[in-house]
Formats: C-alpha cells, sequence, structure tokens
C-alpha cells in the first residue's frame, strides 16, 4: 500500500511542531516552536488563524473548551481562542537557560505528560529537567524521570498502560508500563533509530497499536509495531520533518510539522517548514485525549 503526501497551504514554519486534532471543533493545530506562533486550521476554510504565544514553545495538546494545553519553556499553560488569553496552571522548580519544554501528550485519564530538552549538555553531565506531569485532578506537577535529556514523542498505546517516550539524543524509544496515579514502571527498550543517524522525534499511535515515529534526519516516517519491529518506513517531502498526529472526521488522516530554519538544522527546499497530509493510511488513529483539569 502507498500512501499520498502533499502540502497543505502556504504557512512555513521554523520549527513546525506538536500537532494536534481538536475533536469538537474538528480543526488542527499546531505550533512554531521558535516564533512562538500558534496555528488553528479548520480543513476546507482556507487560510489558518495564527494566535501568538511567548517563544519558545515546547508543545501542545486539546483541553476542554475552544482551547489548548501549553507547555512554555518552564511552565504549563491553557490558551483560549476565542479571548486569546492565556493563563499559567503551574511551574516546574527548574529555571535554566539551557533547559525547556519540549513535546508533551495527554493521557486517557486527562493528565498532561511533557518533557524538557536540556540543551548543550557535555557528556555525563547529569540531566537537568525530565519529564513532567500536570494532573487534572489537583493540577499538581509531578517528576516521573530525571534521565531523559532530550524528550520527544510521548504517546500511549490504545488501552492506555504502555507509554512510550524518545530520547532524541540517544537515539532511541523507551516503554514504560503506566499508571496514570502511580510512577513509571519497567523501562524497557522499545526501538533504536541509530542505523537511521539519527534520534526519535513526533510519535503517535494508531488505532492497531502500532507506533508511527518521525525520523528527522532521515526524512522518514516509521510505523512500528508494538513488539518494536519495524512494519514499513515512509519518505517524507521535507528535509527535516518533525511530528505527526491523526485527524479528520475518521482520524484516517496524519497531519505532519516541518523545519525550514531551527537552531541546528536548515531546510533548502521551497516546501521546508511547510505542513503535509498524508492519506491512503493502514490504520485509522485514535481519538485524541484532551487535558481535564478543572482549571483549565
Amino acid at each position: 500500500m502507498n500512501v499520498r503526501i502533499r502540502r497543505i497551504g502556504e504557512t512555513k514554519d521554523q520549527l513546525g511542531e506538536s500537532p494536534c486534532w481538536l475533536e469538537d471543533a474538528q480543526s488542527l493545530c499546531w505550533i512554531d516552536a521558535l516564533a512562538g506562533r500558534l496555528w488553528r486550521l479548520h480543513p476546507g476554510s482556507g487560510a489558518p488563524e495564527r494566535h501568538h504565544l511567548p517563544a519558545p514553545v515546547g508543545s501542545i495538546a486539546p483541553c476542554g473548551g475552544d482551547a489548548v494545553v501549553v507547555a512554555l519553556r518552564n511552565s504549563f499553560a491553557r490558551y483560549d481562542f476565542a479571548t486569546r488569553s492565556l493563563r499559567e496552571l503551574g511551574t516546574i522548580p527548574v529555571d535554566d537557560p539551557q533547559v525547556r519544554f519540549n513535546d508533551g501528550k495527554c493521557d486517557p485519564a486527562g493528565h498532561f505528560v511533557a518533557g524538557t530538552m536540556h540543551m548543550g549538555r557535555a557528556p555525563g553531565e547529569r540531566v537537568r529537567g525530565g519529564l513532567y506531569r500536570l494532573r487534572a485532578d489537583d493540577g499538581r506537577i509531578e517528576q516521573l524521570a530525571d534521565d531523559n535529556g532530550f524528550v520527544n514523542g510521548p504517546c500511549f498505546s490504545p488501552d492506555g498502560g504502555t507509554f512510550y517516550v524518545g530520547d532524541s539524543l540517544e537515539r532511541v524509544i523507551w516503554a514504560y508500563d503506566y499508571d496514570p496515579d502511580g510512577p513509571l514502571r519497567n523501562k524497557r527498550l522499545f526501538l533504536a533509530t541509530g542505523e537511521f543517524d539519527c534520534g526519535p522525534d513526533g510519535a503517535t499511535v494508531d488505532a492497531q497499536g502500532f507506533l508511527w515515529t518521525v525520523l528527522a534526519r532521515a526524512a522518514r516516517i516509521a510505523r512500528v509495531a508494538p513488539d518494536g519491529r519495524i512494519e514499513r518506513l515512509i519518505e517524507a517531502p521535507p528535509t527535516y520533518p518533525t511530528s505527526l498526529c491523526f485527524g479528520g472526521a475518521r482520524l484516517d488522516r496524519l497531519y505532519l510539522t516541518s523545519i525550514s530554519r531551527s537552531a541546528r538544522l536548515e531546510g533548502r527546499q521551497p516546501q521546508d517548514g511547510g505542513l503535509f497530509l498524508i492519506e491512503d493510511l493502514p490504520a485509522a488513529g485514535l481519538a485524541p485525549q484532551r487535558y481535564r483539569g478543572a482549571a483549565a
């Protein structure tokens, strides 16, 4: 089976990231992490809405109402589309210019799980930051792990019992047993990506339990079976693809973001930094989870 990939619109992000589907509004959101830009697109409606957030932005995820939950440099917040207002939900105890939030997703219980990237870390240096969970029940922030220096692609199995998360510097994706009310357990290697000469980037899981991960420096997307076997590789049009999510009324489309010029990578093709649509997929996606905090 061959998939179809085409560019959507004319947006050009420096560092396109964190696409997420808002099921209630049937719309797609994504960010330009370096520019502090938040986009929202109603497919078929023309140009996307442009919103602004304090840069750099790590990631976004759906939450209640017409809003998204946001991981900013070292804090969580709620952004309301209608009022264009941002409200802080909590701050992690890390205030370091070399550490900022990166990727995040909501778990099936409605908590928002996001991790940091420790830039410029020397070999053997202790990781600052880590993986954090913003709880939906009481708004507390819990640290789940402190050994991942560059968190990417957090996502969950269909039953919510397995948590996947990449460490891009180590070029691996780990799997854990996941309890929304407890610590991460049974850490194990799920996939090593060193053979592609790159680390894993954004990821999502489909309804069959296969994980889709972006191999940014290899310009590919890998679909990985629950046993860690790569089932297929898809060539991506941009030089540096970054992240992806399922969307559409039947969740049978993949949306893909990309880089034109980040702190370390620069694409020189006209389509670099664009948004892409992938169709004719072997499986649909899972219903997107949202942050269910009362404060949000």
